[in-house]
């Protein structure tokens, strides 16, 4: 399991990450809904919803414990949160 990074080290990551990498792909096609990113391994899940997504990349990373949440198309609630995949809701 990887170490547990600081809140502000996963926000920037995973903000490079998702511009970088994500973006052009979710954008057109999933304004609104969340993305979850493992910065750690550059895994990402969509869902609707933070859970969604969340369980989504659990499903395939179950073991993440840095990960940022970004809501596609939004700058209003653009990152909104980055924490540990288990334990949560």
């Amino acid at each position: 399991m990887a170490n547990r990074r600081p809140t502000e080290e996963i926000a920037r990551l995973g903000g490079e990450i998702y511009e970088r990498d994500i973006r052009r792909e979710v954008e057109t096609d999933h304004h609104g809904e969340v993305v979850a990113i493992d910065i750690d391994s550059r895994c990402w899940a969509l869902g609707d919803t933070v859970t969604a997504a969340r369980d989504r990349l659990r499903a395939e990373r179950p073991g993440a414990v840095n990960v940022l949440f970004e809501r596609v198309g939004s700058r209003v609630i653009d990152r909104f949160g980055a924490g540990l995949l288990r334990g949560v809701g």
